[in-house]
């Protein structure tokens, strides 16, 4: 029977003048998929199927939406489903009397709501909340309105650079428009972004020259005036996309998860909610920093940007856009402008109201440097500062170093013998930022006295980890993750043996003499942490892979719904885990055993089989069913969790302490009485075997502890978190001992700004400088000790 998807999705197929055979061609899925689909037999079709299907037709985001709606809206039964939100309270669920949307579109009241538009609506609302308190509170502590915004205007950019104004108006052929007006100022971009009928906005700009701080303006006045079914604008750090490794699309629904892990949660239609955002358009995405993208990455994006319709804003430096569309094509129907310099009138507006008065004087410290740029423009230091003054990043640094610090006078600036070129004058403020930002300040309230070189030091192994990842995103949990994977992999199971020792000599002791518990705990310890280590090395540090943050929390009363994993698949990924275990570690212990005893190769080797086959029943047996147990417990985070980067990390904390609480006694309940069920069935084939119950319960207590413990140092990323930023890095002195307080200080005096669940250094500019080390302090006396331009640091 033909159902609304099918006889949709035949329309636009002839729509679009395309045989069955050629959409299959273009799709990338085969033609008896699309015949199936356009005759009914296929009622259930795959999300994943109809993305392709849209983007081989070429929808607008209407037309995709409604095809994708009447896709996922349907079961095999012809039902439709309910479907909530995954917030608390839950939304409730949408009718199944509620409308659907129709092939013929539009009645005369309106458009049709579907249950799908109404629950991804509802979501939207939350994340446009999340996102708006978000950067409202980062303006604030980048004290972008103290005393009021730097201006940042625009004007067009060369024709080369845009695309032909009959497709960025979106006109029929043989149209001859005129470009449109797009001038403006900070406050005008969303007006002029409206302007734009295809929705695609480039804003070009050199290093600092405020294109971040643009992007935020953009979001949160596009919130402030946005309707209830209008897209919610969320600013992406592109600089992190790999195109050549994964969709656009995927990209943003992955980003989303990660700043906003219940989006996780599973949709209607089966896929989860921030794909489902994505997918029907209720995400505008702004993507910050094009030019940060690794170089050879540059043109393979630009040209999947162009193979998607999608609404958005791109910033990037000029010169790195212009390489890419010289090597490809301008951004798709996207109009494009540049920012412009500071002039000298912006200047004197600005940086005297950024000092304090001196009592009995009008002037302040910035009217000899203002002077200078007016009255000595062609002079050394007026031509300096005049070529550095002109970006906000630069200008809101030397405010930080010379207005904002006690001793820091700004005709200092005009010093040529420390400073005779722009670069040097740059490198001074980027330099004195850090040192400044970290100067003792009485009565600072939550800010904490760390020393100026130690923090910076610390900075500059976080800039320089960075940059050997080739992100901006600071993620806490890849703190570890610069270090060559051999090196991770030694250190995850270093740490690990060393906690199974402890765990086993302390817990052993109650069972077992002193003397015995000192060996078999490093016994135990030496062979689990190989063995984990081993389990790290194939599914996490050979692929290069990160242990992501769980999307997850645990919650044992209560009927929430599930997060829809199937404990069935996870029994057996448990059991076949503790099987490989199992039969490592008991082989291995077997042949310790044999050694230890002197006893023949034969029987060591013949008893190592059997205590492999007997330890890896055990394991099975009992990590299977606890693992599988785990899933029942699991529902969706709250899409309003993990705001910023702590408190993401301080979710997964609890949800692993959770796991670790209910699974670790499962675990070892399951192994001592396994064993049990397991050695004396055994006995009758292997022969007699030295086991009973107190051997059972140690094996049990010590599985129980050791094993939940190993399990979370190595496959989680709290677990990851701990090994390597509150042990291996604090010890090895790259990072302080109190990392999350350091990060947040860091974040609160300027140097470290958030974006969604990662910190970044405040500017490109600013990790990149600290990435080179430290450089010598500049001398403030000559030789015979007179003053050199003043207070310098």
């Amino acid at each position: 029977m033909t159902s609304e998807f099918s006889a949709l999705l035949k329309r636009l197929r002839r729509e679009a003048n395309l045989t069955q055979e050629a959409l299959a061609e273009r799709a990338g899925v085969g033609v008896r998929t699309i015949r199936g689909l356009e005759t009914g037999e296929r009622a259930d079709p795959r999300v994943t199927t109809v993305r392709l299907l849209a983007d081989a037709l070429g929808l607008r985001p209407e037309e995709r939406e409604r095809l994708l709606s009447t896709a996922v809206l349907r079961t095999p039964g012809g039902e439709v489903p309910d479907a909530e939100s995954p917030a608390e309270p839950p939304v409730p669920p949408a009718a199944a009397s509620a409308p659907e949307p129709t092939a013929s579109g539009p009645t005369a009241s309106g458009p049709t709501r579907s249950p799908l538009h109404e629950v991804l609506a509802d979501v939207a609302d939350q994340v446009a909340q999340t996102v708006a308190a978000r950067w409202r509170r980062e303006e604030e502590q980048r004290q972008v309105h103290d005393p009021y915004p730097l201006p940042v205007r625009w004007r067009p950019v060369a024709e080369e650079l845009t695309d032909h104004w009959a497709n960025i108006r979106r006109l029929p052929p043989g149209s001859a428009p005129a470009p449109l007006e797009l001038g403006g100022q900070l406050d005008a971009i969303v007006n002029v972004y409206r302007r734009i009928p295809s929705g695609r906005l480039v804003v070009l700009g050199r290093s600092g020259s405020g294109k971040t701080i643009l992007a935020v303006r953009f979001a949160l006045d596009h919130l402030k005036a946005r309707g209830h079914a209008d897209a919610v604008p969320v600013i992406f750090s592109i600089g992190s996309w790999d195109p050549t490794a994964i969709t656009l699309r995927d990209w943003l629904a992955a980003q989303l998860r990660r700043d906003h892990p219940g989006l996780a949660a599973p949709g209607p239609g089966g896929t989860n909610l921030a794909e489902g955002l994505v997918e029907t358009g209720r995400i505008l995405p702004v993507l910050d920093g094009f030019d940060e993208i690794a170089d050879g990455l540059r043109r393979p994006a630009l040209e999947a940007l162009n193979a998607t319709t999608l609404p958005l804003l791109l910033t990037s430096r000029p010169a790195e856009y212009a390489a890419a569309v010289a090597e490809t094509d301008v951004l798709t129907s996207a109009a494009a402008v540049e920012l412009t310099d500071l002039t000298l009138d912006d200047l004197a507006a600005y940086l005297p109201r950024t000092t304090r008065k001196a009592r009995g004087r009008s002037a302040t410290g910035w009217e000899p440097v203002l002077h200078a740029l007016r009255e000595r423009p062609r002079s050394q230091a007026g031509a300096n500062l005049a070529a550095v003054l002109t970006t906000p990043l630069m200008v809101t640094l030397a405010r930080a170093v010379h207005s904002d610090a006690p001793d820091g006078d700004p005709a200092a600036l005009l010093d040529t013998r420390h400073f005779g070129t722009p670069e040097e004058l740059e490198d001074h403020l980027l330099d004195n930022f850090v040192t400044t930002a970290y100067r003792p300040r009485p009565g600072s309230g939550p800010l904490r006295a760390w020393d100026p070189e130690r923090a910076r030091h610390w900075l500059g192994y976080l800039a320089q980890h960075l940059n050997r990842l080739d992100t901006p995103d600071l993620e806490w949990w890849r703190l570890g993750y610069g270090m060559r994977r051999t090196t991770r992999t030694l250190v995850t199971a270093l740490v690990i043996g060393l906690t199974i020792a402890l765990v086993d000599g302390v817990v052993g002791t109650l069972f077992d003499s002193v003397a015995y518990q000192l060996l078999d705990g490093l016994v135990a310890g030496l062979l689990t942490g190989l063995l984990f280590g081993i389990a790290y090395w194939f599914m996490v540090a050979a692929k290069d892979a990160a242990v992501e943050p769980s999307v997850v929390r645990m919650r044992i009363r209560g009927g929430e719904r599930r997060t829809g994993r199937n404990p069935l698949r996870r029994l057996m990924i448990g059991a076949l885990c503790g099987l490989v275990f199992g039969v490592g570690y008991g082989f291995v212990r077997g042949v310790l055993n044999g050694a230890i005893a002197h006893a023949p190769l034969p029987f060591v080797l013949a008893g190592s089989i059997g205590d492999g086959v007997l330890y890896g029943l055990m394991f099975a047996l009992a990590a299977g069913p606890a693992l599988g147990l785990l899933t029942l417990f699991e529902t969706p985070l709250d899409i309003r969790s993990a705001l910023n980067p702590i408190s993401l990390l301080r979710t997964n904390g609890r949800t692993v302490a959770t796991q670790l609480l209910v699974w670790s006694p499962v675990f070892g309940v399951l192994v001592g009485f396994g064993s049990l069920a397991v050695v004396y069935p055994a006995a009758a084939v292997l022969g007699p075997v030295a086991w009973n119950l107190t051997a059972a319960l140690k094996l049990g207590l010590i599985s129980g502890l050791g094993g939940a413990l190993g399990y979370a140092f190595s496959l989680t990323s709290w677990g990851q978190w701990t090994v390597f930023s509150r042990i291996w890095l604090p010890l090895t002195g790259r990072l302080p001992w109190s990392v999350v307080a350091f990060l947040e200080d860091a974040y609160r005096r300027g140097v470290l700004r958030q974006a969604g669940a990662v910190y970044q250094f405040r500017h490109a500019r600013l990790q990149h400088h600290l990435a080179r080390g430290p450089r010598a302090p500049l001398r403030t006396s000559d030789p015979d000790g007179s003053p050199r331009g003043g207070p310098l640091k």
